[in-house]
Order: structure tokens, then sequence, then C-alpha cells
């Protein structure tokens, strides 16, 4: 297993200024770093990929979908716009050494038609998700798509739901990942839902309940650890934890106070993980 950490702590767009933090997180003992992908181009990526690879940090990445791209709408060129938005991300992420891309872009982040589910949104979001899996294969990236909580998203919510997409996109390329954070507002049992998920799972976030320091809150985090050594897990454990640093992104996301000191995330985050899954 390799240990992540978000640069959504600091930044939702990470450039050279933010090198002096990415030395940090290199230098307590991180494998890799993850990105989230939203704004700039092929070259800026490069330079990015170019960066870590001196630092020899692996690279994981984030990207979602803005309601105008959801690949479960009904409108053709909405979810053409969303394949292409998907297709950019792969492009970008192959330009920075990417290994995953994860992220609920089965849907729109934070987009409800305030209906359940239908049949038909998810048919349209396979479709488009194994054109994207296909994209993906030329540029040897993981899609791994999340489930999030029901105040986030409302077409795919539990690892049980999770499962069934990626069944029926039924290609290599794209695998799941699961989050604390999430499973601990939608799921009974973190165990059940991780062995729900095991045979797909490519990518997990490690994520207090409060999006503070891991281990510091209510998640079952020895349930956690335990279940994914018992499905031998060797994917990335990457700390997703989120800050007021950048007052646009966190208002997105309903962030509207701090949760932990961002050193004390990152260097705690650290030790706990490595303390879990020794155990």
């Amino acid at each position: 297993m390799k240990i992540g950490m978000n640069m959504l702590l600091w930044t939702n767009h990470v450039t050279a200024q933010h090198y002096p933090i990415v030395e940090k997180i290199k230098l307590a003992g991180y494998d890799g770093i993850e990105l989230f992908l939203g704004e700039g181009d092929v070259s800026h990526y490069t330079k990015l990929g170019t960066y870590f690879k001196s630092l020899n940090l692996g690279v994981t990445a984030v990207a979602s979908l803005a309601p105008e791209e959801n690949i479960a709408s009904p409108d053709a060129k909405t979810r053409e716009a969303g394949l292409d938005k998907l297709k950019w991300s792969i492009d970008v992420g192959a330009a920075s050494n990417v290994e995953v891309i994860c992220g609920p872009f089965h849907s729109s982040f934070a987009y409800f038609t305030r209906q359940p589910p239908t049949l038909l949104e998810r048919e349209r979001s396979v479709e488009m998700l194994q054109k994207a899996a296909e994209y993906a294969a030329t540029a040897g990236i993981i899609l791994a798509p999340e489930a999030l909580n029901r105040f986030e998203c409302y077409l795919y919510n539990t690892m049980a739901d999770l499962k069934t997409l990626v069944e029926q996109v039924n290609h290599p390329n794209l695998g799941a990942m699961y989050d604390s954070h999430h499973s601990h507002i939608e799921e009974k049992s973190q165990a059940n839902a991780i062995n729900t998920i095991a045979p797909f799972l490519k990518h997990v976030h490690i994520s207090e309940n409060d999006r503070g320091t891991p281990g510091s809150g209510q998640v079952h985090w020895k349930e956690v650890f335990s279940s994914l050594k018992e499905i031998d897990y060797d994917g990335w454990l990457t700390i997703e934890a989120f800050s007021t640093e950048i007052p646009e992104f966190a208002n997105a996301i309903n962030v509207w106070r701090d949760f932990s000191p961002s050193e004390e995330i990152y260097t705690k985050g650290l030790d706990f993980i490595k303390q879990g899954m020794q155990k």
C-alpha cells in the first residue's frame, strides 16, 4: 500500500507556488500526492509531473463534473460535454503521471433532480463511462468513480450502488473507490461496505467524519483498516481533508470552518494510517 495526501487541503489548483507544501509532504514520509483536475492545460500538468517525478512522488487525481457536464443528463449535448471533460481530465492526468483518477464523475457534484435516481439516468452514466474507460485505457489510467453521501449526490450513495455501476461498465480501466467520510454517513457497516466493493476497489480516501484529522472523530477506523487488510488491498490510501484556505472552493463544498490545523492533518494523519494498518 501507498499513502498519499490530497492537495485540496491547501488549493484546488497546484502551481509552482505550492511546491514548498509538496516538499513538506514528501519530507513527512508520504509516497505521493493527489491533485484536483479543475483548470490548466497539458503544458502546465507536464511541468507538475516532471517536478513530482524529481521528488519520486506518485500522483493520483480527483475529477468532477459541473451540472452542464452531467453524463447522466437526458440532454445529449450535456452528456457529450461531460465526456469531453473526462477526456480532458485523462489527458492532463497522463501529462502529470497520474495513476488513478477518482471522484463522483458518474454524474454532477451537488446536482439534484429532487427525485430518486432512475434506471435511465444510470444507463446514460454507464454508457458514457464505458467510453471514458476506453479513452483511459489508451493513457494507462484507472478511473475510480466515487459514491457520495445523500447531501452531495443522489445517483450513487453506497458501495452496493457503486458495485452495480462498475459491473455494468465492465471495463478493466474502471474500478471503484471507497471514501470513509461518505461511508460513515451512508453505510450500516464499514466492513460490509468494503467487502461489497472489494473485487473492484482501486482507490481509498481516508477522511474523518468532519473532514479534519483522521482518527480524531467518529469513523469506525478499526473496522476500516482491518477490512482493508482482510481483502489484501494494495492500492493508495489517500488523506482527503478540507479547509477554508480557498474561499470559493470551500463554499462550493459547504466548508464553513477549519476542522483541524493543516499541519496536524498531514502529520498526525500519516502516523494514524501507519499505526492502523500495522495493528
